[in-house]
């Protein structure tokens, strides 16, 4: 595997786009440095939203969050990778349908990724927290 930054990110955003969970688990580091853009506690109708540091965390990360969305109906859209050295920042939106009651949402997103070694050793997203949660809470 290629140790180059937009080389290991573009593979990323393959494999996440793909759905299959587990090999795009083997592109991070063990502990990877995660954050989400939310209050520390999380909200309740989100419940992918938590602390990861591990591979086994990564994959299960993306697999609740596949399980609350319709996949197909996914429309995330990347508009830019910005690569400086090890650092990456992918700009986009993301789109989603949520599985229960149909609700859809888009958000801008910010995703801060370094890459060492060939591995993704951090995770930083940067959404609208808001929007996502008010997308996932019943009326």
């Amino acid at each position: 595997m290629s140790n180059d930054t937009r080389e290991i990110v573009e593979e990323l955003l393959r494999r996440l786009a793909e759905g299959d969970h587990d090999r795009t688990a083997e592109l991070f580091a063990e502990p990877v440095d995660w954050l989400l853009s939310w209050p520390a506690e999380g909200h309740p109708a989100v419940p992918w939203i938590r602390s990861r540091s591990s591979r086994a965390d990564v994959a299960d990360h993306f697999r609740s969050l596949e399980a609350h969305h319709v996949p197909e109906l996914n429309d995330t859209s990347v508009t830019r990778i910005l690569v400086d050295g090890p650092d990456a920042v992918v700009l986009g939106e993301i789109a989603q349908t949520v599985r229960d009651g149909g609700a859809s949402y888009t958000s801008p997103f910010a995703l801060h990724l370094t890459v060492e070694d060939g591995l993704v050793t951090r995770y930083h997203i940067y959404e609208d927290s808001l929007t996502v949660a008010r997308a996932l809470t019943p009326a």
